[in-house]
């Protein structure tokens, strides 16, 4: 089974960069989407996805956040958002009930510069937590994907030490994610790649951070602990080109 987690930054601006030409090439069984910044009914959606079964969370707010699933297999359930009215506005979390998994896509709040919203941010990162612990908890193991906004190590961004204490680095966004992975979750792409440099998955659209590889890996797949003998690949597209953000890949066995 093949995943895929992109934040388009804008599915009506990446279908015209080439989005359906991608789902075409890559055919994932389950495709998920970040920072949609539309409701369904104002995308056209292109024939690369027919036979998809389309589901979506979108913000109050027009043209802002918003995630979104598409899959072969017709979900068992759809939940939006995490329960919680506080987190559940802006249209970043969509979680998919399969026979052998649950599915959570998410689009985790940036802190913002001079992380003037960290406080909300951790108070989401610990309601997020528990939400996961909450789905583990009914039987299934739990695939989490998606843009979470924190370079987790330092090997995880091309310039650590310039930017600690920034928004997605700072001391309290990384002791949160620790607390989710020691909560029973495993970075699959660290799983299989321990060691590997250079390797992210957003890029600055200033001064060629692109071109130069001056990037940050903040989107992931998190699994179960149970999954991690079916984790076969976790990989990051940089090639594929459309957003700030590249794709990122999990296939399980």
């Amino acid at each position: 089974m093949k995943l895929i987690s992109w934040n388009v930054n804008g599915i009506r601006a990446c279908l015209k960069k080439g989005l359906g030409d991608f789902v075409a090439e890559e055919s994932p069984d389950i495709l998920c989407l970040q920072e949609t910044k539309a409701r369904p009914e104002q995308v056209e959606l292109p024939l690369e996805f027919a036979g998809l079964h389309a589901s979506w969370n979108s913000a109050q707010k027009a043209g802002y956040s918003g995630v979104a699933v598409f899959s072969r297999e017709e979900p068992l359930s759809i939940e939006h958002g995490i329960g919680i009215e506080e987190h559940d506005t802006e249209g970043r979390v969509l979680t998919l009930e399969f026979p052998e998994f649950r599915l959570v896509n998410v689009y985790t709040p940036n802190a913002q510069n001079e992380l003037r919203r960290l406080a909300y941010r951790m108070t989401w990162d610990e309601a997020f937590r528990e939400y996961l612990c909450r789905l583990e908890s009914m039987g299934k193991p739990v695939i989490f994907c998606g843009d979470l906004n924190v370079a987790h190590q330092e090997i995880d961004l091309a310039r650590p030490k310039q930017n600690r204490g920034s928004a997605g680095f700072s001391d309290e966004e990384r002791a949160g994610f620790d607390r989710l992975l020691e909560s029973g979750f495993i970075d699959s792409f660290r799983h299989i790649h321990p060691e590997k440099l250079d390797a992210y998955s957003w890029w600055s659209y200033r001064a060629n951070a692109r071109t130069n590889n001056i990037g940050w890996r903040i989107d992931y797949f998190g699994v179960s602990r149970d999954l991690s003998d079916r984790i076969a690949s976790a990989d990051i597209l940089p090639q594929i080109l459309g957003s700030d953000h590249c794709p990122v890949t999990l296939k399980l066995a």
